[in-house]
Formats: structure tokens, C-alpha cells, sequence
């Protein structure tokens, strides 16, 4: 292995630059691994445009990841070289309130890679033990790259108690949408019914479990919701879209006292019906990131069968045109599910 390793860098909105930098020495709780597959999200290209509201350049990107362990710290003894491995993204600081009940996900003083602390974005990377999880053999690393998306929808879906048995509503189909109408049913919801304004989205969202499509820019989404599930609608919504329009959606045609959560990132601040919220005791519920249990339940799910991640990946781009992946992205937002880049070449052709 060399001394040295490339590591890409977003300097400032559009404009990437890949550097040569010391191959990092893990500690001693730490390990050290290689990069293999790296997954491009919504948050990444809010970055690439400049709108992201949390992160500042120049930033390593790089937080949906899969990789393969290279070297283990003296106290390190979970995993051994040669292990093929996912990585949870959050550095938190053990002490504040959320992490010390047990939401390390809402710590205080949260950092997410790629954001506002070094992503993943080179060869190699060293990752505290505590935040690596094994990857199954039968599993892909391109399917590892994909954990993480998964593990935001299993966490969103597990944030309505109720979930088993519940009717529900996603409410936009981006890889997010898709992957947590899969959670939902994975989790047992008896009925989903989901919205886009993209045919092509739907018919996707209903290949992969969805039980209703509709398309709000053709069809009254109230009358599809009392054609879905009569007049006492639905249990939970789920805002994926960040758009005023599906989120008031979600509240007008709520059933009194039902739930909304909100998944997506909205990129300023919304205009929210807060009348209509109160007047029909809504609960409106959030959702952030994710825990280790949420991982676990992940990959558990697609072993079994029951969340399909390979109709999601759209296109795949090796490490040095990570640029040319945002062009890309930006040429075909209407067919772009979730694009891969190939950090690792020996692995560039994994489906």
C-alpha cells in the first residue's frame, strides 16, 4: 500500500479538485479501510449547487459508503482485514442529553462526513470501530453503498409507532420515497399509497411495492385519497418531498388527530398551515439520520428479500469524474435515481 492516497475535494460549488494526501494511521480504536463504493444523494447535490444550509468548503464529500477493512487499531478487535464493511457517517460527543438517552443521532453537536467534518471521499479512510457495521457476503459493496439511504427511511418508518398494520402516504418518489415505501412494507403497513409528478418515479415506486400511484399533477390528490382509502384516510404521511405543496397536502387531507412525519430536507424555511394543524390536532413528527439498530434492520431486510436496492442505481462513475456524475445528475433529474461512483476500479463493475 502506497504512503500517499487521493482524496477528492469540493473546493467551492461546482468545482472539485482531487489532491494527494498521507494514508491515515488508525488509533488505537479505530480502523483503517478501503474505499470501495461511494453513493451521491440529494444532500450532496444541495452541496454541489451551494444551497446546502449546513455545510461550509472546502469539504471532503462522501457519507454513503462501502469499504473493506485494511487495518485495525491495538483495541480494534471487532473486525479483521479482508472484512467487507459499511460506515455509519456521524461523529457525535458521547455527552450531551441525546446521547447519553440513547438518540446519539440528534447529539448536540452532531457532525455528518461530508458535511461539516472530512467525507469519505478517498482511497482510504480511517472510522472509528464503533461506527462500522459487517457487511453480509451475499450482499454487494454496491448494495453497501446503499445502507445508509436505507437505514434514513427504516428509522423514518419506525418513527410512527404504529407502523404495522397502518395505512400511509409517501409523499414524493426520490430514492428516499422508493426506499421508504419498501420500509414501510418491510415493516408490515397493510396499505401505501404514493405521489410524485413523474410517471416514470411511480411506476418504479409501484414496482417496488407501492400499492396506489398518483400523480398530483393529473390527479386531485384528496379525491385520490378517499379513492384509496375511503373517508377515513390514512393513518401517517410521509413528507419526502421538501416541497410547501406536498407538505400541505399532507396537512389538509390528513384525518383529525392521524400523524405527519417529515423526511425530506426543506432548503428554506417553510410556509406551513399551522391553523390546520392545530384545528385537526395533527401530530407533526420529524425524522433524522439514523441509529446502528437501524443499520442492523437494513441489511436484514434486503437479505431477506423484502427491500430491493438494484432497480434504484441508475448510472456508475469512476472516482476521478465524480464531477461529471453531477453533470450527469443534473442533465437527467427526471430518470436519476441513485448514482454510484467507484472509488475502488477493481470493483467498478459490480452491479
Amino acid at each position: 500500500m502506497s504512503e500517499t492516497m487521493i482524496q477528492e475535494v469540493m473546493q467551492e460549488p461546482k468545482h472539485i479538485i482531487y489532491r494527494d494526501v498521507p494514508v491515515p494511521v488508525p488509533g488505537p480504536d479505530q480502523v483503517l479501510v478501503k474505499i470501495k463504493k461511494i453513493g451521491i444523494c440529494g444532500s450532496d447535490i444541495h452541496v454541489y449547487h451551494g444551497t446546502h444550509p449546513y455545510t461550509s468548503y472546502p469539504v471532503v464529500q462522501g457519507h454513503e459508503v462501502s469499504a473493506q477493512v485494511v487495518k485495525c487499531g491495538e483495541y480494534a478487535k471487532k473486525f479483521k482485514p479482508g472484512d467487507r464493511v459499511v460506515l455509519e457517517p456521524q461523529v457525535v460527543c458521547g455527552r450531551c442529553y441525546p446521547c447519553l438517552h440513547g438518540k446519539y443521532n440528534l447529539c448536540e453537536s452532531l457532525k455528518v462526513f461530508g458535511f461539516q467534518t472530512t467525507g469519505t471521499g478517498s482511497e482510504y479512510f480511517v472510522i472509528d470501530e464503533a461506527k462500522v457495521t459487517a457487511l453480509p457476503d451475499e450482499l454487494t459493496y454496491c448494495d453497501g453503498a446503499m445502507m445508509e439511504p436505507l437505514a434514513v427511511t427504516v428509522h423514518a418508518a419506525k418513527r410512527f409507532p404504529g407502523v404495522k398494520g397502518c395505512t400511509a402516504v409517501v409523499l414524493g418518489c426520490g430514492p428516499i420515497g422508493i426506499l421508504l415505501i419498501q420500509s414501510l412494507k418491510a415493516l408490515g403497513a397493510a396499505k401505501v399509497m404514493a405521489t410524485d409528478i413523474s410517471d416514470g418515479r411511480l411506476a418504479l415506486a409501484k414496482q417496488l411495492g407501492a400499492d396506489v400511484v398518483v400523480n398530483t399533477k393529473n390527479q386531485d390528490y384528496k379525491q385520490a385519497v378517499l379513492d384509496t382509502f375511503g373517508p377515513d384516510k390514512y393513518d401517517v404521511a410521509y413528507e419526502c418531498a421538501g416541497s410547501d405543496i406536498t407538505m400541505d397536502q399532507a396537512i389538509q387531507n390528513a384525518r383529525k388527530g392521524s400523524t405527519i412525519i417529515l423526511v425530506a430536507v426543506f432548503g428554506k424555511k417553510a410556509n406551513v398551515d399551522l391553523a390546520k394543524l392545530n384545528d385537526s390536532e395533527l401530530d407533526l413528527n420529524t425524522s433524522m439520520m439514523y441509529r446502528h439498530e437501524d443499520f442492523v434492520d437494513a441489511i436484514r431486510f434486503v437479505q431477506e428479500g423484502k427491500i430491493q436496492l438494484k432497480p434504484l442505481r441508475t448510472a456508475h462513475f469512476a472516482f476521478k469524474d465524480w464531477p461529471k456524475a453531477y453533470e450527469y445528475i443534473d442533465n437527467n433529474r427526471e430518470t436519476t435515481m441513485k448514482v454510484i461512483v467507484d472509488v475502488d476500479p477493481d470493483e467498478a463493475e459490480e452491479a
